[in-house]
């Protein structure tokens, strides 16, 4: 994935205003002092439950934030900003000039960073860029199991554990409040990930969104998306254990695949 691709599914909403890092601080899950021009950081905005309503990128210019997010989600995300304004100074607006592009070598075009979520998903870019789209991007993204808000799940489907954003530098656990932040912490601090997104390897195309895999009587959880013969699967891992202790193989839509732990989770 040398080449720029466009993604045709992200928009790009503008920040501005003096009270931009102050405003988000006290709202997405990441410390908004990890954020420095040029760069950018990846945080989710949750339910005061802890799920998540929406996940994006966070890109500072130096002179404003560009929020790169899903498309569709993009006219919801900035309303749900605007109720949370009150009185900070600060504008918001989804900017319909720019797009988002990625590669894996480094962009020399719009404003260029490496992917804060995990280094392989390689150089994101946002800018006038206009290039093709393609699907390999979304192939990459599963094969390294690293799942998406908008193409994997809806808003208010999954707790940050569920989709391993703990492990994709997605959230700080100790920057201070945040919407969600009280259930969030304490299933962190619980080590309550009763479920965990892994990548299910099959022999040919892996099957559609939805579907159960299963070991023996028992169902581990199902399908997320699927690229070629890849797929992400949210999956209990209890069950899963417990499956692997008494020697029954995983199993969707009456074919054999294989579990396995994205290389970034290992640790946990």
């Amino acid at each position: 994935m040398s080449k720029l691709i466009v993604l045709a599914n992200r928009s790009v909403i503008r920040l501005s205003g003096e009270d931009r890092r102050d405003f988000l601080q006290g709202v997405v899950t990441q410390d908004m002092e990890r954020l420095t021009p040029g760069g950018a950081i990846f945080t989710a905005l949750l339910t005061p439950q802890g799920k998540i309503l929406f996940d994006f990128l966070i890109a500072d210019t130096g002179e404003d934030f560009l929020i790169d997010c899903d498309k569709n989600a993009a006219e919801a995300l900035a309303k749900r900003l605007t109720l949370y304004k009150l009185r900070a100074k600060i504008a918001i607006e989804i900017d319909e000039t720019l797009r988002v592009a990625v590669s894996q070598t480094e962009i020399a075009n719009g404003l260029a960073y490496q992917d804060p979520r995990l280094e392989a998903l390689g150089w994101r870019t946002i800018g006038d860029a206009a290039a093709p789209d393609a699907t390999d991007y979304d192939a990459r993204r599963i094969a390294l199991g690293v799942p998406e808000f908008g193409s994997d799940f809806g808003s208010d489907d999954m707790f940050l554990l569920d989709v391993n954003y703990d492990a994709l530098n997605g959230v700080s656990y100790g920057k201070g409040c945040f919407v969600g932040q009280e259930v969030s912490s304490r299933m962190k601090r619980k080590s309550e990930a009763r479920r965990r997104t892994l990548i299910a390897a099959f022999d040919g195309p892996a099957p559609a969104k939805g579907a159960a895999v299963t070991a023996g009587e028992s169902t581990l959880g199902e399908i997320l998306t699927a690229a070629g013969d890849r797929a992400l699967a949210l999956i209990r891992r209890d069950r899963w254990e417990k499956a692997q202790k008494a020697g029954a193989a995983p199993a969707c839509d009456g074919r054999a695949l294989q579990l396995i732990v994205p290389d970034y989770l290992k640790q946990d």
